[in-house]
């Protein structure tokens, strides 16, 4: 009798990341687990060699950076506290460097540096 493995989406869509990064389509991929995939996922990175850095994103996930070493560097130097505390100017870089429509991206700009400013006014 065989046994059937069935691989969790997570692992599928970071799979997925990680074609993309290959077939060069990405330079640079956030992948966001639950942390129980955490070890597993370090691990399909480090076998094929693909640089990473790991931070937490709440109490229950893991936000997974990997791509193109010097992309990594600068997500060392700009992603220093959560995602939501990231400054416009900064929420706009990772956008960009993570290949997300760029008009979309200035949407999100404008939006949040209209929302920061208004609540330093204040």
């Amino acid at each position: 009798m065989k046994t059937r493995t069935t691989i969790p989406t997570e692992m599928k869509v970071l799979m997925n990341h990680i074609y993309e990064l290959n077939k060069g389509v990405r330079q640079m991929v956030l992948f966001t687990c639950h942390k129980k995939f955490g070890e597993q996922a370090v691990q399909r990175l480090e076998s094929q060699g693909i640089p990473y850095i790991l931070q937490p994103a709440g109490r229950q996930n893991l936000n997974m950076y990997f791509g193109r070493r010097e992309c990594l560097e600068a997500i060392r130097l700009i992603v220093t506290r959560p995602l939501n505390q990231l400054s416009p100017e900064e929420d706009f870089i990772l956008g960009a460097m993570l290949g997300y429509d760029i008009c979309a991206q200035c949407q999100r700009y404008c939006k949040r540096k209209c929302e920061h400013s208004c609540v330093n006014q204040n």
